[in-house]
């Protein structure tokens, strides 16, 4: 599991930057040789044309050889008809008008390439957490050794804040552990002898001495990463909104032009045909309008990682939700102690409590918050355990303590259904002491008050077609969740591949929005239509997210959906007007009222016009919700 290596601009990104900055430095040259009076001529052409035509052929080869085999592949997008105007520049001698389309296209593709390799930092980040050195017990020498040469078994040394690089078990030490990369919380994890140690987790202050329990690759941390790795080859590639219009527009464009040009037999006709007809409405005004929207965004809490959020998110189909931190606070709290009478609240608080700082589930935190706000003694635990199914125990003054559920406490001591308080609503753990049944502890980890009417607006205002609930908890706990904000589709006990290929193959046929808030979820998020991020404490969520709410509020999401209504709205205006005037223009080209250079003047004057109309975005004074 070797980190890759740092990002650098992929051969597309820096061709692109380099045709720019030719285009940029031929017209800066061509200008000043113009106008500073350079007006001889070589090779029959005037010296200040020269840097145009290397420009037009060093950078305008490359451009159109790259837009003719996407027509060749039934892509006619709006830098098609970009692309034809530079060919037809060449011949009707107008390189400045070529050469300009020419830093168009090309500064186009930067800024596109850039994007794309922002969106994938998520998984550099992951990469970049792990270390690539293992500390190594070999009787009482340490020795460095490369993670991928640890094996089953062996004992590692990890040092106050260093990474654990595999998953484990402590054998030696105590310290806390920073887990918050996985849960998305900012939970501190006590460790002592027998607790589990996961891939990726920061040690705290004090050294720990772990057995490993799986190989680097197979660890909790690497399987995440690979999963995400697969979600981000997988990625589905949207058409941006300026080419789905450029469908239509280009080849209508190419039309008239070959009409004017054969009904006339003026070639010059064709060029002021193709001039009026640039697409700048499409490649400047929507930009405009998306940046008006990211502006927006911002003054209202919400993060735009990735643009086209705001043109796909009025169009998504399928709403799916994770449940901690996203529709609940994920803060459950403790609200009620039921014990057998030999034992006080309070003892089976403190004892359950000294178990449960050593664990990262959520109700964990919520039990020893409650014994320290009893202000009761947490004592230090030996023989700390959690495995899978088996619930999570040790031993606390010299007694043995198991937490575990309702129902595993049934399948193992059926007798015990009469001691247990009856099944009620909410959370709840079981506490056995010896292997005996000895009280009920319950939680609440409320739901948003506006779960409810946010989720059942979603369908009736935003024509969503499906709500669904995606959990990693246990499906009592989901299932209750769902009942109170009103969602039918639930899948509870969902590991981040589960829920991966859960978005992959609904995406496959539906428009998804997926929410979730932690670094389980960052997969799901960036395999989905739109991903949304709550908080932005865990950095490798957020980047995997299409869109990040720091107020981790439902409101702000459908302020998203409602600010990119606004923005494709005013985007279609803009280049509605653009396209409206333009072909009103072709018009008198064709008839041969319009020169190139009026119909360049002409088109800057559209474009003007289009983009004023797009910078109306973020002029936004009304509310941007529309439920109670």
């Amino acid at each position: 599991m070797n980190a890759p290596a740092k990002q650098t601009e992929s051969p597309v990104e820096q061709g692109s930057l380099g045709i720019a900055l030719l285009a940029a430095g031929a017209i800066a040259t061509s200008l000043v040789m113009k106008y500073s009076g350079w007006t001889s001529l070589l090779a029959g052409i005037p010296a200040f044309q020269w840097p145009l035509l290397v420009a037009l052929f060093g950078g305008g080869i490359p451009l159109v050889w790259q837009l003719l085999k996407g027509a060749l592949r039934g892509e006619f997008g709006s830098d098609l008809l970009a692309g034809i105007s530079i060919v037809t520049s060449v011949f009707v001698g107008e390189p400045l008008a070529g050469v300009i389309v020419v830093l168009m296209l090309s500064g186009g593709q930067v800024l596109e390439s850039y994007a794309i390799r922002r969106a994938s930092s998520a998984l550099e980040m992951l990469a970049r957490r792990m270390p690539q050195v293992a500390h190594r017990r070999d009787g009482d020498k340490t020795v460095d050794i490369a993670i991928d040469q640890i094996k089953v078994g062996d004992l590692l040394s990890i040092f106050p804040h260093e990474t654990s690089p595999v998953d484990g078990t402590v054998t030696e030490g105590h310290s806390t552990m920073d887990e918050s990369y996985l849960t998305g919380e900012p939970y501190q994890i006590d460790k002592a002898p027998g607790a589990a140690v996961i891939s990726g987790a920061i040690n705290g202050n004090s050294a720990l001495t772990i057995r490993a329990d799986r190989l680097a690759v197979d660890s909790r941390y690497a399987k995440i990463m690979e999963v995400m790795r697969a979600a981000e080859n997988q990625r589905p590639r949207m058409r941006r909104l300026a080419d789905r219009l450029g469908t239509f527009y280009t080849p209508l464009a190419v039309a008239i032009a070959v009409a004017a040009w054969y009904f006339s037999g003026e070639p010059h006709r064709f060029l002021a045909v193709l001039v009026t007809a640039t697409p700048c409405p499409l490649l400047i005004a929507i930009p405009v309008a998306i940046l008006g929207g990211i502006s927006l965004c911002a003054k209202r809490g919400i993060v735009i990682r990735d643009p086209g959020v705001l043109e796909r998110i009025d169009g998504c189909q399928v709403a799916i939700f994770d449940k901690t931190g996203t529709l609940t606070y994920g803060r459950p709290k403790l609200e009620q102690i039921t014990t057998v009478k030999s034992l006080t609240a309070d003892q089976l608080l403190s004892w359950t409590a000294s178990v449960e700082r050593y664990s990262k589930h959520p109700l964990a935190e919520a039990v020893v918050a409650a014994a320290r706000e009893r202000k009761l003694t947490i004592y230090h635990a030996d023989e700390v355990s959690e495995l899978p199914g088996q619930g999570l125990s040790g031993t606390v003054e010299g007694h043995q303590i198991r937490v575990t559920s309702r129902k595993k406490l049934l399948l193992e001591h059926p007798e015990a259904a009469e001691l247990m308080p009856p099944t009620g609503s909410g959370l709840e753990c079981v506490i056995l002491v010896e292997e005996h049944y000895a009280g009920t502890l319950r939680f609440r980890d409320e739901p948003r008050p506006d779960g409810r009417s946010f989720i059942g607006h979603l369908a009736p205002r935003h024509h969503f077609e499906r709500v669904m609930l995606v959990s990693g908890d246990r499906a009592e706990e989901v299932e209750h969740l769902a009942k109170r904000v009103g969602i039918t589709e639930v899948l509870a006990g969902q590991t981040p591949e589960q829920k991966l290929e859960l978005v992959r193959e609904i995406t496959r046929t539906r428009t998804t929005l997926f929410m979730g808030d932690g670094i389980n979820d960052a997969p799901a998020l960036s395999a989905a239509t739109v991903g949304i991020a709550f908080g932005a404490q865990n950095e490798v969520t957020s980047e995997a997210a299409g869109a990040v709410i720091l107020e981790s509020s439902l409101a702000k999401v459908d302020e998203l959906i409602h600010i990119g209504q606004r923005m494709k709205r005013i985007g279609l205006e803009s280049a509605g007007l653009g396209i409206a005037l333009s072909l009103t223009a072709m018009i008198f080209a064709v008839a041969g009222f319009i020169t190139p250079v009026n119909g360049a003047l002409i088109q800057e004057a559209i474009d003007v016009l289009a983009v004023l109309n797009a910078l109306r975005v973020p002029w936004m004074t009304s509310k941007l919700t529309d439920y109670q």
